[in-house]
């Protein structure tokens, strides 16, 4: 190995982590938002790019559900139903999760505007 092959590589390298680097902070530049359907009826949206916490209560077909946002997550953390599921369910963030709240008649689906692929989910 000469000195134009060591030359070489160190510029791959800076290249590489330059695109590496430009790549991280266009890929953080997303939208997300929680939409909360009742009865398959848009009630309320969500912004979860705020970090703040806030509470939310939508009417459910058993009664109120309050649904908490916190540091860019949403969980169901009450409501009226047998087995109360729904806020078993914990926080959520990703836009491939979803919590479905049945008894409640009550969906909450996260949008984002980077699209996040994703081959399956297992839990």
């Amino acid at each position: 190995m000469n000195k134009s092959d060591i030359k070489l590589i160190i510029i791959i390298l800076i290249i590489a982590i330059i695109v590496l680097f430009v790549i991280a902070i266009i890929g953080n530049d997303t939208s997300k938002s929680a939409l909360v359907y009742y009865d398959n009826n848009l009630v309320l949206s969500i912004d979860l790019t705020d970090k703040s916490e806030q509470e939310y209560i939508v009417n459910g077909y058993n009664g109120p559900v309050k649904i908490i946002k916190k540091d860019g997550k949403i969980k169901v953390e009450e409501e009226d139903s047998p087995l109360h599921l729904c806020s078993r369910q914990g926080f959520i963030e990703k836009s491939y999760e979803s919590i479905v709240c049945l008894p409640n008649k009550i969906v909450i689906k996260i949008v984002s505007s980077k699209q996040e692929e994703l081959d399956t989910v297992v839990r």
